[in-house]
């Protein structure tokens, strides 16, 4: 009988520690399932989190809970442990968003979808001006700074090409680390893309010989004005004096062969100055592009407007007045540049 009841007093505690076990078992799983469920103590305007190359799961389930983001990472990897799939992140910036849980983290951590940075190239900014914008984006690895205009050229494949016009403006977006050669390798070949199209379903019996010569023709028309309305009307001035062997007289092109030394006023005698760039010295187009055309150039440089206008002025105001002759030019100029009438 005393062997009976210690048989039962034996398997009562069994019964409890099996019931306690049961219940702590429960407990933490409920607290597991739990912790799947809440989101990230986040601020309210999200966080960042970098995961480095080779870095692991539950490293990384370790220094969220030191940034107080996860509050027990044993949870997360219990979970990387049931689903051992989810611990193959892959490395980058990614951008948390408020509410996001840490199902939604390693999923997206998993995904590859990195944070991305933007930069913009305005139209009309010259090759010097990409230059100086990229080395100051200090998310990019930068392989150009130092490099000489040529040998960075020479890095894109393009040897003995010059830069200027080659790189279409746009507001590119790249994951930290990503290299300035590669953005302007991306750059180059869009603009060769958009090139190509517009010389395609160009206008017949242009006085342009090539896709380079509309490239230079659309680099003036977007120095020349930022009215989008004016761009073919202004290319179509140009059109008409180049088939007429005038010169072009723009004043864009002699300020991009004054280069560094340009102070903001032309002279008379920066217009008699002679490099290959003075339009009101030389005839014809200049050697390259004065800088980066956008689609709406390039599209009037080979679709010009039809018209007999062969001068224009600025008003002041970005418009410019048309003029067919030199006399009604000249008026225009009195009235509009000498602000006589």
């Amino acid at each position: 009988m005393a062997e009976k009841k210690k048989k039962s007093v034996v398997l009562a505690l069994i019964a409890v520690v099996l019931l306690a076990a049961a219940g702590s078992a429960w407990f933490l799983w409920n607290r597991y399932q739990t912790f799947l469920r809440t989101p990230l103590k986040l601020p309210a305007e999200g966080a960042v989190v970098e995961v480095t190359e080779g870095e692991t799961a539950v490293k990384l389930a370790r220094h969220l809970q030191e940034r107080g983001m996860i509050s027990d990472a044993r949870f997360l990897r219990f979970h990387l442990h049931l689903h051992p799939e989810l611990g193959r992140i892959q490395a980058g910036e990614y951008q948390l968003q408020p509410g996001i849980t840490a199902e939604g983290l390693l999923a997206l951590l998993t995904s590859g979808k990195v944070r991305l940075h933007g930069i913009t190239f305005p139209e009309g900014w010259t090759f010097r001006q990409w230059r100086l914008a990229l080395d100051s984006t200090s998310v990019l690895e930068h392989r150009t700074t130092g490099l000489s205009d040529q040998e960075v050229m020479e890095r894109l494949g393009h040897a003995g090409e010059h830069p200027e016009g080659r790189f279409f403006p746009d507001t590119y977006l790249f994951p930290k680390g990503f290299s300035d050669l590669e953005l302007l390798r991306r750059a180059y070949q869009r603009m060769e893309k958009e090139l190509a199209s517009a010389w395609a379903g160009r206008d017949r019996e242009l006085p342009l010989g090539s896709p380079y010569e509309a490239l230079i023709l659309a680099s003036i028309v977007e120095k020349e004005t930022a009215r989008p309305e004016e761009r073919p009307v202004i290319a179509g001035v140009f059109i008409r004096r180049l088939r007429k062997g005038m010169k072009l007289q723009t004043d864009p092109t002699v300020i991009y062969g004054i280069g560094d030394r340009f102070d903001g006023n032309i002279r008379r005698s920066d217009l008699r100055r002679d490099t290959p760039y003075n339009t009101y010295v030389h005839a014809g187009l200049p050697p390259t592009p004065i800088c980066m055309p956008g689609r709406e150039s390039l599209l009037a440089a080979v679709h010009p407007a039809q018209g007999k206008a062969l001068y224009f002025v600025a008003r002041g105001d970005g418009s410019h007045q048309f003029s067919r002759s030199l006399k009604e030019h000249n008026r225009a100029v009195r009235k509009y540049q000498l602000k006589k009438r």
